[in-house]
């Protein structure tokens, strides 16, 4: 038996492999094949209303491509493949996917034994489903919602009630677009006068044309970037099973027995917003899909757009401008430390349990979240500019980016909201290993050095904590808002460094695992640009904390210049491993050499025949 020899992975293929993780192929192969197809391919234009029906259309294609939907639902790691891949394509159909498949059905399958509840009608879209959290006037603090679910012994179920304007449920998309619609409401279960806590409730909300009766809905004013039904949604009184309340049988007790002790309501509400969790990872997934493909286009698009060149020379592509390519390499090094930082957070989630580490994942979770999307904007903004005048027009694939990461930064929780609450996990809890910064002399370490590096990106956490607890302790009297107020601003600073040291050490693992050459040498090149232009940003509490030298903080620029001309050299490869399908970028002009073509004219003068020529 003849062995055939395996080829080695090429560079790119390495590369690909450090964002996207060893089982690329297996975990996102379906999704770049399926946004290939004809289906989702980029149409010409159309109206809010046109898009959005595409949307759910897309949806219903989606669905029957899949073996099972609730595999999906149940697999979080799959529900962020599908966000990284479809955010680029259509943000509209991604939104309306994650809320049936991950919130809807994954809250389903997480709260009820199989084969205990049918789920055939979600399973094969008969009905979309959706999610009915936040309210009105209960966002971010949505423990305090005030939609009531009335325990009823004499019909044995359940009156859902909205008691006022505030407590409408604000943003979900109830409206029958797309198709008969059934919701999760999270309602704050009332029996016998005693309130239970927030649980949810499997709600039938609309058929194809209409709200059902007991349901109000109202479109919500159109909102920035992509179209979705969004709307207000209240009950008038609607009376539901006791089968709609989800984990019914989980409590233990007789039927229309609610008993609740110490500790149950927000072991209860934690319970029912449990999916939020695979939300933040998907959202991480979503803008670190959508940064990959804009700066993508942006490397493209700078390769074959010409300008002229010095006087008497050829025209160069406008990428050979160091005020061209220079962002465009800051971006890549930071596009691969928002994907590093998603596996990291993701595979951390993964292992974490109950009993060990749920608690600092949920937080690793948390942060990156905040930062992946915050960091999205930042090279998306910076991409769509690149690309000038071009990139503003919708057929080029970056305007509903450019405020569709909007979106994620505010979904599943706000991103200041979200740093908030790890800063204060944080500022008075010591971090394994951490400690406030030494008093030493200037630190004899080499700039060059990826270990050394890390070291400062910790001191900088460390320096911010610091400050916040000081502050925290200066703070005049025993109010607890007043000591936040005064410790928050280098607070957050702190969670902002936790999070360029949790993707630095994330780059630093990714390089150790590579084998010696081009795909090391290249990753390599672009952790140090990642460190090396974060420590310069915080370079001057460093020198004050004496652990840079005058002589390391004056040497910084040129690090970074000489950085950025390496990763820039190797841009268009780099680019390359984001492995986006080609037909993909076919759909976007300006991706291609050829985007001239995309604005010919066949009634143009260039284009008329020699006898039309004057």
């Amino acid at each position: 038996m003849t062995l055939v020899p395996t080829v080695p992975p090429s560079t790119t293929e390495q590369l690909t492999g450090v964002l996207l993780g060893p089982e690329f192929r297996r975990e996102h192969g379906f999704w770049q094949r399926l946004i290939s197809t004809e289906p989702f391919r980029r149409p010409p234009g159309g109206t809010s209303e046109e898009r959005l029906e595409l949307a759910y259309d897309r949806l219903r294609i989606l669905n029957l491509s899949l073996d099972s939907g609730a595999r999906l639902a149940a697999d979080p790691r799959a529900l962020a493949a599908l966000h990284a891949w479809l955010g680029p394509v259509d943000p509209a159909l991604t939104t309306v996917a994650g809320i049936h498949y991950n919130l809807f059905l994954g809250s389903l399958l997480d709260h009820a034994c199989v084969g205990r509840r049918d789920l055939s009608d979600y399973l094969t879209m008969r009905r979309i489903g959706t999610f009915l959290c936040t309210e009105v006037a209960h966002g971010n603090n949505a423990s305090a919602m005030e939609t009531t679910a009335t325990y009823d012994r004499e019909r044995d179920g359940f009156v859902l009630h909205t008691p006022n304007a505030g407590a409408q449920k604000f943003m979900p998309n109830t409206s029958p677009a797309g198709g008969a619609k059934s919701g999760l409401v999270a309602a704050r279960l009332v029996a016998d006068g005693s309130d239970h806590g927030v649980r949810l409730f499997l709600v039938p909300l609309t058929d194809d044309e209409q709200p059902l009766p007991g349901i109000r809905v109202r479109r919500l004013p159109a909102r920035m970037g992509s179209p979705v039904d969004h709307c207000l949604t209240s009950f008038d009184r609607l009376f539901v099973a006791r089968d709609a309340l989800l984990g019914s049988d989980e409590e233990g007790h007789p039927p229309g027995e609610f008993r609740t002790g110490p500790g149950d309501r927000r072991r209860r509400f934690l319970t029912s917003i449990g999916r939020v969790v695979p939300g933040r990872i998907s959202m991480s997934a979503c803008a670190a899909g959508s940064a990959r493909a804009t700066l993508a286009v942006a490397v493209r698009y700078g390769g074959h757009r010409l300008i002229s060149g010095t006087r008497g020379a050829p025209p160069v592509p406008v990428n050979a401008h160091r005020t061209h390519h220079g962002p465009l390499a800051s971006a890549m090094a930071t596009v691969f430390a928002m994907s590093l930082l998603h596996r990291r957070a993701q595979e951390r989630w993964e292992a974490s349990t109950e009993k060990d580490g749920r608690r600092d994942a949920g937080r690793l979770v948390d942060v990156a979240k905040a930062w992946i999307t915050w960091r999205a904007r930042d090279v998306i903004v910076e991409s769509r500019e690149r690309c000038g005048a071009q990139a503003l027009l919708e057929n080029n694939g970056m305007t509903e980016l450019v405020t569709g990461v909007e979106g994620a930064i505010t979904a599943e929780g706000d991103n200041i909201a979200l740093y908030a609450k790890a800063a204060t996990d944080m500022l008075f809890a010591a971090e394994p290993g951490r400690a406030d910064v030494p008093d030493r002399g200037p630190h004899p370490g080499d700039l060059a050095e990826p270990r050394f590096l890390g070291e400062l990106l910790g001191a900088v956490q460390d320096i911010w904590f610091a400050r916040a607890r000081d502050r925290a302790q200066r703070a005049p009297g025993t109010d607890l808002l007043e000591r936040w107020n005064a410790a928050s601003g280098p607070a957050l600073r702190g969670v902002e460094a936790y999070a360029y040291r949790e993707a630095a050490a994330a780059y630093a693992e990714a390089r150790a695992a590579l084998p010696e050459g081009g795909a090391r040498d290249r990753l390599g090149e672009l952790e140090r640009l990642f460190a090396v232009e974060w420590v310069a940003r915080n370079s001057g509490d460093l020198l004050a904390a004496g652990l840079l030298s005058a002589g390391q903080v004056e040497a910084l620029a040129e690090n970074a210049e000489q950085l950025i001309t390496a990763v820039a050299a190797h841009a268009p490869q780099l680019a390359e491993s984001f492995a986006l399908p080609e037909k993909l970028l076919a759909d976007w002009p300006i991706a291609g050499p050829g985007y001239a073509k995309a604005y010919d004219d066949p009634l143009g003068p260039w284009n008329a025949g020699p006898e039309n020529a004057r």
